[in-house]
């Protein structure tokens, strides 16, 4: 018994300096408090105002430290705010760079208005028209980047009226800020929430909605009611959701089946609960790199003063950024750059990939190539270096190698030693013919 009572005092100890770690490990964020003043007469806003702010986080609302109720000399005590987090989003590692680091975390909080929304898949959420008095209260919005650029938090927060004490609602965060694939691979772009399970909005369903925008367009990939269990009729094709992890983790990740350049661009994660919404952007880029083609190939046999044509061809690549180079290696082994020759335009492909293609202009004459050697064409890419190498020989070269004269003397010899030899023999024939006719 004294061993078990033991082993429970240690436990209870172990617990509770794992959940004051926890707490500790929240951070403080300097952030900035922007909004909008009103215009004159009610008309249009006027100009965005923005002040220093400070964010107390905590995981449990009784965790007040004598630190928290001093406010710098640089914020207004308005501006101060003590966030509770039960789901502990806000405390990422990312959020809390260590001490003295220069990368720190973005953050900015913005007044929030919650109302009902018009769209047919986030409608069935408040269709009462009756508005609660929970959704009468301080609201904040919340947008946060870690500081490895590889989280993004965006948060919605309530807190009774005239009171800086804010209780997190719904958080949604991204994992995948920024996503390269490549052409024809599947694509996970992350988003999940989290939902304050003690906040009414909590039971009354959600919906979730995936927007993409590129150079001024936007299109409806995915939106689904979760209150109705409906997926909306405008998805698009090769686009899903994990709808198991959906409901039980809060997973809305997309799923695209498929990559295709035309998927290169933002993506806007919108998760609903009634009268309220909160977002994270991503951007994804869709990166192929080049296959290369070297024409003619082989190269034909080439002599001093000819000049060649060789051609280049870079196709089925993505995004358009591309260089396109000649480099020599002789029959020594050392590269070098050759002239970089014309380069033509961007041809697009009916998948969306480009083409392009480098022309080199090879004059024999002025472009010492000795006996010849490898002739490559280089591609440098966003999704890596790719080489096209073809042989080329020069025949007829002025200056031979020493190997080239030793061998040609080689071969002197060998003939003179035969000469010589065919010389004899048909003497010493011939003298024994002499001999014979005389006797």
């Amino acid at each position: 018994m004294t061993n078990i009572s033991a082993v429970y005092k240690l436990s209870l100890v172990v617990v509770t300096c794992f959940i004051q770690a926890c707490s500790s490990s929240c951070p403080v964020l300097d952030c900035w408090f922007v909004q909008e003043k009103a215009g004159r007469g009610g008309g249009l806003t006027g100009a965005t105002t923005q002040e220093k702010s400070l964010l107390h986080i905590r995981t449990d609302a009784n965790s007040h430290s004598a630190e928290s109720q001093r406010a710098p000399s640089d914020i207004s005590p308005d501006r101060v705010y003590f966030i509770t987090d039960p789901g502990a989003t806000l405390c990422h590692r990312s959020l809390s760079p260590p001490r003295g680091s220069i990368k720190k975390p973005q953050c900015e909080i913005n007044p929030f208005l919650p109302q009902p929304s018009t769209l047919k898949w986030v409608a069935p959420l408040t269709d009462s028209a009756f508005s609660p008095i929970y959704l009468q209260a301080d609201w904040l919005s919340a947008a946060l980047h870690g500081t490895n650029k590889e989280l993004v938090i965006s948060s919605i927060m309530r807190a009774p009226t005239a009171t800086r004490e804010h209780n997190v609602i719904l958080s949604v965060t991204s994992k995948t800020v920024s996503v390269k694939a490549r052409l024809g691979k599947p694509v996970l772009l992350d988003c999940g929430f989290w939902v304050d399970p003690s906040s009414p909005l909590s039971g009354s369903g959600f919906a979730v909605e995936w927007r993409y925008q590129f150079r001024g367009e936007g299109r409806l990939v995915f939106a689904y009611d979760g209150k109705t269990d409906r997926v909306a009729d405008t998805q698009e094709e090769g686009a899903t959701l994990d709808f198991e992890g959906l409901h039980q983790k809060g997973n809305a990740s997309l799923i695209l089946e498929e990559a295709k350049v035309r998927h290169s661009g933002t993506y806007i994660c919108t998760v609903y609960l009634p009268n309220i919404l909160s977002q994270v952007v991503l951007e994804l880029e869709i990166v192929e790199p080049p296959s290369l083609s070297i024409h003619p190939s082989p190269l034909p046999l080439a002599v001093p003063g000819q000049t060649l044509t060789v051609q280049c061809e870079a196709s089925g690549f993505a995004p358009l950024s591309l260089e396109l180079s000649w480099e020599f290696k002789g029959t020594d082994g050392k590269s070098r750059p050759l002239e970089p020759g014309s380069v033509t335009g961007h041809r697009q492909a009916w998948d969306g990939t480009y083409s392009q293609s480098a022309r080199l202009e090879l004059d024999t004459s002025k472009v010492d190539l000795g006996r010849g050697g490898e002739l490559t064409c280089v591609a440098v890419h966003p999704g890596g270096t790719r080489r096209a190498s073809t042989t080329l020989s020069v025949i007829g070269f002025s200056t031979p190698s020493i190997e080239d004269s030793m061998a040609m003397v080689g071969v002197a010899l060998v003939l003179y030693g035969l000469i010589k030899l065919v010389s004899w023999t048909f003497t010493s024939s011939g003298s024994d013919e002499t001999d014979k006719k005389e006797k």
